[in-house]
């Protein structure tokens, strides 16, 4: 697409320029301009009562032949991530809309319970078993998929915006000359157009764009875990397991993974755990997250953190919820110290019950809390550890 200005219509009335989320226009012998970096968000079309700016649009030729939806279900150690069954249980409601089958794809090693992906919704697996696709290798797991994509033409294909999906499946999109939205947080289909509406937080979380991919297919997304609720297994269902034949010697890796180290820093993992309890800006110093960590032991939760601490260093990346972090989806969440950014509710505010301690009563992590407690939290924490201890006789 390009944005056109037509000077003879233009009066330099600079009612664009004022619009202009990024500053970009400008007035130039009383004839607008517009400096590079526009990405056409289509404001100052909106603004011009002269009808002196368009954007154009090329026209694409659409893809064809491309049918059904495929959901990249994505092991470790040969168990089905929960991102896996999130997934299916959306792409089978999508499938539904479209009158289409639902596939997935499944590469590892001993991959256990891949029947359960029928169970949750899939028609069919595509199920590719080699030791060599055990360790998550991207050279391998982009060249496999790109090869199944390419044979049998899916319309839709959807990942987990997991560490593996959002490095392999951009490559894998890029190969194919199609679009790709990242970090998704709702799908549908739109009634008119069938087109797939991918949805992402923007502008820092701000703005919720609804994206559209007119011609290229597939149409292809990554997901962020949990932004979508498991459904209920059908024993019942039928479906076909494919097994895929993998030739490592035809595809040339340039990686090769030397050992991998688990973060023993997480005694319960963050995205798996059913009680998280977080700590944020007002814990002061590092030295008081022990504090968070002694309520996380009792309950036998996670830890978890909002980003100022992590900024400062006071906690590793890896306990991080929110936009730029991990995106949860406990039982129970307990804020400590949150004060609420739009950035961290996207990480966690799907929770089922959560519970936040602040002493500003206006702080907005209260206006999504299921139960709030205004005050000191280096006063309510020890006084809820203590409690639950008596509680569970711990001494």
């Amino acid at each position: 697409m390009t944005i056109q200005i037509d000077l003879e219509k233009c009066t330099g009335c600079g009612s664009c320029v004022s619009v202009c989320p990024f500053g970009l226009m400008e007035l130039v012998d009383d004839k607008v301009r517009i400096k590079e970096g526009c990405n056409l968000c289509g404001a100052c079309v909106d603004a011009c009562t002269f009808d002196a700016i368009k954007i154009e649009t090329a026209e694409q030729k659409v893809s064809e032949g491309y049918s059904g939806v495929w959901v990249f279900a994505e092991q470790r150690d040969g168990k089905l991530k929960s991102v896996a069954y999130e997934l299916v249980s959306e792409g089978r409601k999508l499938a539904d809309k479209l009158g289409t089958k639902l596939t997935t794809i499944c590469l590892g090693h001993n991959v256990k319970e891949v029947e359960q992906l029928i169970c949750y919704g899939a028609d069919k697996v595509y199920l590719a078993d080699d030791h060599a696709l055990s360790d998550h290798q991207e050279d391998l797991y982009t060249e496999l998929l790109l090869d199944l994509v390419k044979k049998h033409r899916p319309e839709i294909l959807i990942a987990g915006a997991t560490a593996l999906g959002r490095s392999f499946i951009p490559r894998v999109a890029a190969l194919l000359y199609t679009g790709l939205t990242a970090d998704c947080t709702s799908l549908d289909i739109d009634p008119e157009t069938k087109l797939l509406l991918q949805t992402r937080p923007t502008f820092g979380g701000n703005v919720m764009a609804t994206i559209m991919c007119q011609a290229k297919r597939p149409q292809m997304s990554t997901v962020r875990p949990h932004v979508f609720k498991r459904g209920t297994a059908d024993k019942q269902r039928k479906g076909q397991i494919i097994k895929v034949d993998f030739k490592k010697d035809a595809i040339t890796s340039r990686t090769k993974l030397l050992r991998f180290i688990e973060d023993l820093t997480e005694k319960v993992k963050l995205d798996e755990a059913e009680i998280i309890v977080s700590g944020g800006r007002g814990l002061g110093k590092p030295d008081n997250f022990q504090i968070i960590k002694e309520l996380a032991e009792v309950l036998g939760a996670a830890v978890g953190s909002s980003r100022p601490p992590v900024d400062e260093g006071w906690i590793p990346y890896s306990h991080q919820v929110g936009q730029t972090g991990k995106t949860v989806c406990p039982k129970l969440y307990i804020a400590c110290g949150i004060s609420g950014s739009v950035q961290h509710l996207a990480g966690m505010g799907t929770s089922e019950c959560i519970i936040a301690i602040n002493e500003d009563p206006n702080a907005p992590i209260f206006q999504v809390a299921t139960f709030g407690i205004v005050g000191d939290l280096f006063k309510v924490v020890p006084m809820l550890t203590e409690k639950l201890k008596r509680s569970r006789g711990i001494v």
